[in-house]
C-alpha cells in the first residue's frame, strides 16, 4: 500500500480526491508561511478551514476506528492478522499531527496579530458586522460600564468612529475577502470591551468628555496604531514579470520601481508587493 493511498483514503467518503487533498495542504501551508511573513492580518480563507477542518474530523474519526479494531482480537483488521495496520495508524496520526499543528501555529498567528491591533481591525471589521454598527448610534453616558453595556463599550462610549483615510483601502480589501472569521471577530469584540472598560475603570473616566476617545484622529493624527506595512518580506515572483510599488499619499503618486522576474527571489517591502501577492504574482517565503 502506498502512502498516498492511506492518506487519500481517509478523504474518498467525502468525494475528494487525492489530487484535492493535497492541493489544500499546499494551500494552506502558504498561507501559514504569509501569515507568519508578513506584518498584516490576512483575509479569512473560509472555504480552505472548512475543507481542512472537515478532513481533520474525518481522519481523526478513522484513526479512533482503526484503534478500537486494532484492540478486538475477533476483528479482520487486528495486528496479528493485519501486520500494515500499525503502519497505517502511524502514517495517518503523523498526517494528522502535521495539519493540526499548521493550524494551531496559524491561529496563534493571527490571535497575537488581533490583540496587538484590536483597534485597528475592529475599524476595519465594524461595517460588515450589524451589531457593532448599531451599538455605535447611542453612546452609553455612563464611563463605567455594566454587564449589560460590555458589548456596546467595544465602540468606546463615542459616535461611530470616523476611519482613517490610511485604511480605507483595507478596508475594501476586508469587505471584498473577509478579514476575519466569525469566532475571530467575536473574540476581538469581547478583547476590546474587556480593555476598554480597564481604561474606563482605570483612568479614562477622570479625563474630559471630549478626551476619552479611543479612536480620536483630531488635527488629522490618528490614534489606532494599525500594523506597519514597511516592514520587509521575502517574496518569490510566480508571474513573468511583476512591478514592485510603493504606494503614495494619493493612487497618483504611486511610484514604481523595478520588475521582478519569474523564480527570482527579493526582500521587499510588504506595502510595495502586498497587490502582486492578492493578484497570486508573488508568494511570500
Amino acid at each position: 500500500m502506498d502512502v498516498d493511498d492511506i492518506l487519500a483514503s481517509v478523504d474518498r467518503p467525502d468525494a475528494s480526491s487525492p489530487e484535492a487533498t493535497a492541493l489544500d495542504a499546499q494551500q494552506l501551508t502558504r498561507f501559514w508561511v504569509a501569515e507568519r511573513g508578513v506584518p498584516e492580518l490576512m483575509p479569512w480563507p473560509g472555504p480552505l478551514m472548512e475543507r481542512v477542518m472537515g478532513r481533520v474530523a474525518s481522519q481523526i474519526s478513522k484513526i479512533e476506528d482503526l484503534t478500537a479494531a486494532a484492540s478486538d482480537p475477533s476483528s479482520p483488521t487486528n495486528p496479528s492478522t493485519n501486520p500494515s495496520l500499525n503502519l497505517k495508524l502511524s502514517i495517518l496520526q503523523s498526517d494528522l499531527s502535521r495539519t493540526q499543528y499548521l493550524l494551531r501555529s496559524l491561529l496563534r498567528q493571527r490571535l497575537a496579530k488581533l490583540t496587538k491591533h484590536s483597534l485597528h481591525y475592529l475599524l476595519l471589521s465594524a461595517p460588515d458586522d450589524p451589531s457593532t454598527s448599531s451599538s455605535q448610534q447611542t453612546p452609553s453616558p455612563s464611563p463605567f460600564p455594566s454587564s449589560s453595556q460590555a458589548q456596546s463599550q467595544a465602540t468606546f462610549n463615542t459616535p461611530t468612529p470616523t476611519i482613517p483615510p490610511s485604511l480605507s483601502n483595507l478596508t475594501t480589501t476586508a469587505n471584498t475577502h473577509p478579514l476575519l472569521s466569525p469566532q475571530e471577530r467575536n473574540f476581538l469584540l469581547t478583547h476590546q470591551s474587556l480593555l476598554t472598560a480597564h481604561y474606563n475603570a482605570s483612568f479614562l473616566s477622570s479625563f474630559p468628555a471630549q478626551l476619552r476617545r479611543l479612536d480620536d484622529n483630531a488635527g488629522g493624527i490618528s490614534m489606532v496604531q494599525g500594523p506597519e506595512t514597511k516592514e520587509v518580506v521575502f517574496v518569490r515572483c510566480l508571474a513573468e514579470e511583476v512591478r514592485i510599488v510603493i504606494p503614495g499619499e494619493n493612487s497618483v503618486d504611486d511610484i514604481y520601481g523595478r520588475r521582478m522576474r519569474r523564480g527570482e527571489v527579493w526582500v521587499a517591502r510588504w506595502e510595495g508587493v502586498k497587490g502582486a501577492w492578492g493578484r497570486g504574482e508573488v508568494e511570500v517565503l
